[in-house]
């Protein structure tokens, strides 16, 4: 009964099989220049329909977020981000050091998604040129949010209209996209560029893969630069092909969705056992395939002799203590029924 992370996660075994197939076929292209690393380009230009779309493998979503980042704001550039989002919480000083010294202004909102109004505020104030002040450059958010929540393209819309007021750019942590694009429900297309998002850093590591992630471009001008700050950034793997292979598959077949709906419907079936019971209550939404929620002690406590595994979390009800649960696309019924068991006995 582990639901502590989808980090913890295996991989898929189509995945699996992929890279070892790319093993076997011998001598590649090295750097990129692989049959399997045009391919996953070729699959994502028809994914998102978007012909002159530009796709760069790496292999963490720490070097997807900065590298992107990177090729949208200076170094006396701001970034504005919700203040519970990666690359402000969980990337220690990563942003800054790959923008050479881009400033993270924070922009609160419900439920871990950036306040539209908040933002239009913020990006209205006289800094423009004037020398004190970090310029304004771009705007990151994260899609599913970090409270699990997930924008729609309404949303994203909303918050793109001030970014193209002010000639920003916008990206996407996309470490869930999948998840959210299940839970959504539109073509990847409206969740990402025909909503305004310039570049997507799209996740694969959480939803199946051994360790890949692919940084996606709808904006060709800011593409120009990421190949040498993926080289100088130690991005660019020779064997390039070990990592595309996994992305070959991740995208074949619809994989990638596949895997999200699983991980999103154990979420929801474990929201579903969980809720009626007294003393239980949701901390936010639950859009994707994470779970906010407070549980009374005995409950935690029944939980924990089992030898369920999940994470604390932080909450501003007094009295109260809640955790995080995540499914992941390898999540199964009989832990998510077990789990539920020992809860309602409690």
């Amino acid at each position: 009964m582990n639901f502590r992370s989808d980090n913890e996660a295996g991989a898929h075994p189509a995945i699996i099989e992929a890279v070892a197939r790319a093993f076997a076929a011998g001598n590649a292209f090295s750097y990129g220049a692989d049959e399997w690393t045009q391919k996953v380009e070729s699959r994502l230009r028809d994914i998102f329909e978007k012909p002159d779309l530009s796709a760069y493998p790496v292999a963490t979503g720490t070097a997807a977020n900065v590298l992107a980042l990177a090729c949208c704001a200076p170094p006396w550039g701001a970034i504005f981000c919700h203040p519970a989002s990666h690359i402000a919480v969980d990337e220690a000083n990563a942003p800054q050091f790959y923008t050479a010294g881009a400033a993270l202004i924070r922009i609160d909102g419900p439920a871990g998604k950036i306040d539209a109004r908040k933002l239009a505020s913020v990006l209205a104030e006289p800094v423009y040129g004037v020398v004190h002040h970090p310029q304004p450059a771009a705007v990151s958010i994260t899609q599913v949010t970090e409270c699990g929540t997930a924008y729609a393209p309404e949303e994203i819309a909303a918050i793109s209209t001030s970014v193209r007021r002010h000639g920003l750019r916008l990206h996407m942590d996309g470490a869930r996209f999948a998840n959210a694009l299940s839970f959504v429900g539109c073509v990847p297309a409206e969740l990402t560029w025909k909503a305004g998002v310039d570049v997507l850093s799209l996740g694969a590591t959480k939803n199946g893969a051994m360790g890949a992630e692919v940084v996606v471009f709808f904006n060709s001008e800011l593409a120009r630069e990421f190949e040498f700050r993926r080289k100088r950034g130690g991005h660019l793997f020779s064997k390039m092909r070990l990592l595309s292979a996994q992305l070959d598959a991740y995208f074949a077949d619809g994989l990638w969705l596949s895997n999200a709906r699983h991980a999103n419907a154990m979420a929801r079936r474990l929201v579903a056992g969980l809720t009626p019971l007294k003393g239980t209550s949701l901390l936010y939404p639950v859009d994707a395939n994470e779970i906010f929620i407070v549980l009374p002690a005995h409950m935690h406590d029944a939980l924990q002799d089992a030898g369920a595994q999940y994470h604390p979390w932080p909450s501003d009800r007094p009295g109260e203590r809640a955790f995080r649960l995540v499914t992941a696309f390898d999540t199964e019924v009989a832990q998510v029924d077990k789990f539920l068991a020992i809860a309602k006995a409690a």
